[in-house]
């Protein structure tokens, strides 16, 4: 809630149950998903790929790193720039249209012949892969209320399978026709989707939209920061949970390819389907936050966050340590993830798109913040270090909960229940229970 002073927008009714349990079956769900995860999928296609590009177009090491950093300054960029239209357009139509660059976009990449252009494009994707937000904020303004939370929990586990899957089919689908191939495939599947999503998504949205010009659309979106405490501190714990998600995934690489193991990129690449176990927690945490227990998932996923650099300190000598460390860490981030998510939406569902993007800057902040001190910490310290690193987000993030976790009202717990005063036998689109 508000900390002072009349909210940003007006607060508006949610959609009613029945119609948005019509528009929102299962189906339109998981293509919600998968459009999700191919998106973002391209932020982190170009990883395995890096030194196979700098031979192919002549670049120098600090060249080719740029790839990489463009990409992420594009989608931080895209997250004020872009996002925030969800709430003053038609969300169908911006998607349609940010996925139709988005085609031009990978194809200009597959075209490159020289650095310029490769940077250039590499940019553009990163700037227009942010369409995955609008696509959370779409489906979260059309769930009702009281399963909102597992709506958001299954489109992000699109969005989790598409981040941990890129790496490993990037380097497959590369080493067998070249990095090229790569964004051509992923053109090709970009203009599927498309055309799906344009025959699919419903032509309405769950909330009107609001009538800001741009200017006062990116200031009313600092200005949500400003009011809103509940967000200001899941935002907070969004830049802790994914600086201890980037900790890990940023430097895996550097123990597993020395001794005692020597593993191969794409060996080390599969771990990301490990990581995939992460999305189920997507989903159960949505189902959590829908009945109201939002505050002990996110305290008991934060604790589960510090425990799994237990394991993962042993990774020298356990492969199996290491496992079991990847499923308590992509759980627990998953479960936060979620939670914030759907929290910070019940606060002002008529500015889902800015909050939503306002949000995800943290996530680009933390995932920077945690991959450059990661790498860095690695060479002076060794594992034993990044592993220390890690704990350290994770602690802060669980000591941030525990001294927070009474002192704000929980929006979606009263969404949820004055849902369930109206629809005490609320009914999913597949005839089950919420």
């Amino acid at each position: 809630m508000a900390d002072s002073g009349e909210a940003v927008t007006p607060r508006i009714a949610a959609p009613s149950d029945e119609g948005s349990a019509s528009v929102l079956s299962r189906g339109v769900v998981l293509l919600f998903a998968a459009a999700c995860g191919a998106a973002v999928a391209n932020v982190y296609f170009s990883q395995p790929l890096l030194v196979t590009m700098g031979h192919d177009l002549a670049m120098s090491p600090a060249l080719v790193g740029s790839v990489v950093t463009l990409t992420q300054v594009g989608y931080a960029l895209g997250l004020f720039l872009l996002v925030p239209l969800g709430d003053v357009t038609d969300r169908r139509r911006l998607i349609v249209a940010h996925l139709l660059l988005l085609v031009v976009a990978l194809a200009v990449v597959a075209a490159a012949h020289s650095a310029a252009v490769l940077l250039a494009g590499m940019a553009t994707v990163g700037l227009l892969a942010v369409v995955t937000q609008t696509l959370v904020a779409f489906a979260a303004s059309l769930a009702p209320p009281a399963e909102r939370g597992r709506v958001v929990g299954l489109v992000t586990s699109g969005v989790v399978t598409g981040i941990l899957l890129a790496r490993t089919a990037s380097g497959l689908l590369a080493d067998l026709t070249g990095w090229r191939s790569v964004y051509l495939s992923s053109a090709s599947l970009t203009a599927l989707l498309t055309l799906v999503l344009y025959r699919v998504l419903p032509r309405r949205s769950g909330a009107q939209p609001t009538p800001l010009c741009y200017g006062q659309l990116l200031r009313s979106t600092i200005t949500l920061f400003a009011r809103e405490r509940l967000l200001r501190l899941r935002a907070l714990l969004c830049l802790l949970i994914f600086a201890a998600f980037s900790t890990l995934w940023s430097s895996i690489a550097l123990p597993l390819s020395e001794a005692p193991y020597f593993l191969s990129h794409s060996a080390i690449g599969a771990l990301g389907l490990i990581g995939v176990v992460g999305a189920l927690a997507a989903t159960v945490a949505g189902r959590l936050n829908d009945r109201g227990l939002s505050r002990w998932t996110t305290g008991i996923a934060l604790a589960l966050l510090l425990v799994s650099w237990l394991p993962l300190y042993f990774t020298r000598s356990s492969l199996w340590a290491l496992v079991v460390g990847v499923i308590l860490l992509d759980l627990a981030v998953q479960a936060v993830h979620v939670t914030n998510q759907a929290l910070i939406y019940a606060l002002h569902p008529d500015a889902g798109s800015r909050l939503i993007g306002g949000y995800m800057v943290f996530y680009s902040t933390g995932s920077a913040t945690g991959a450059i001190a990661a790498t860095s910490l690695y060479t002076v310290g060794g594992w034993k270090a990044v592993c220390a690193l890690g704990a350290a987000f994770s602690c802060l993030g669980l000591v941030l909960w525990a001294f927070t976790r009474h002192g704000i009202p929980d929006p979606a717990a009263k969404v949820t229940s004055r849902s369930d005063d109206r629809h005490p036998r609320v009914e999913d689109a597949a005839g089950g229970r919420p």
